[in-house]
């Protein structure tokens, strides 16, 4: 099996892409950060592990889920954000800060003013696992973007339209990559198709996907 980043050396400098108004890619921004952003991603994998979620229809998501600053949780009675376990009373743990100093500069790179996110999900990806289309509607206000930050084995980047019915594009991200969209295109549908096999010698056979947002 290739690693995937056997040739990292031949990849081209950071490069900003447009795909949507209010909607870009900055390819390759955090690729030489990787050891310290997936160190952030153990720390807090550690206080809570790894699961996966159960949607109102009652599916189990084939990506597992990992969360700190406001917390996420699915079930039966919907999607909703919160400051505390619900079993234990605590509150989950707090972004690292270098997370962050992410969001912000990605930010400010994509044209947004400075920006500080209160929740960060981080999905884990195996082979097989995908994301179908969907919305992010269940923050409380729309006006800050959203921060998604790509780790490990590449992907399929689905952005479509404000419909679930238009045509989405197909956007290949690889480790590194950061898409950062809000305004005009903030509720716009998106989705991940099927992760193929593969392995990284940082992130091993799977993809990371940390995503920061302002929920409340």
């Amino acid at each position: 099996m290739m690693t995937i980043d056997l040739f990292e050396d031949a990849l081209p400098p950071p490069w900003r892409e447009e795909i949507a108004p209010g909607a870009v890619v900055l390819h390759g921004f955090v690729r030489e950060h990787g050891p310290e952003l997936l160190a952030a991603v153990h720390s807090v994998v550690a206080q809570v592990p790894w699961r996966h979620m159960t949607t109102p229809g009652g599916y189990t998501m084939s990506v597992a889920m990992s969360w700190c600053g406001n917390g996420w949780s699915s079930d039966s009675r919907g999607y909703r954000y919160s400051e505390r376990d619900s079993r234990s009373g605590k509150q989950w743990p707090p972004i690292p800060a270098i997370l962050m100093a992410l969001a912000d500069e990605a930010a400010l790179q994509a044209g947004f003013g400075h920006y500080v996110p209160d929740s960060c999900l981080m999905n884990r990806y195996d082979p097989g696992s995908k994301l179908s289309l969907h919305q992010d509607k269940d923050e409380r206000d729309f006006n800050a973007p959203i921060v998604s930050v790509s780790l490990g084995l590449p992907a399929v980047f689905l952005f479509g339209g404000l419909q679930r019915s238009d045509r989405a594009q197909r956007i290949p991200l690889a480790h590194g990559d950061v898409v950062v969209w809000g305004g005009p295109s903030r509720l716009n549908f998106h989705g991940i198709q099927p992760i193929k096999e593969g392995y990284h010698s940082l992130v091993g056979p799977h993809r990371i996907n940390i995503t920061l947002r302002k929920a409340l």
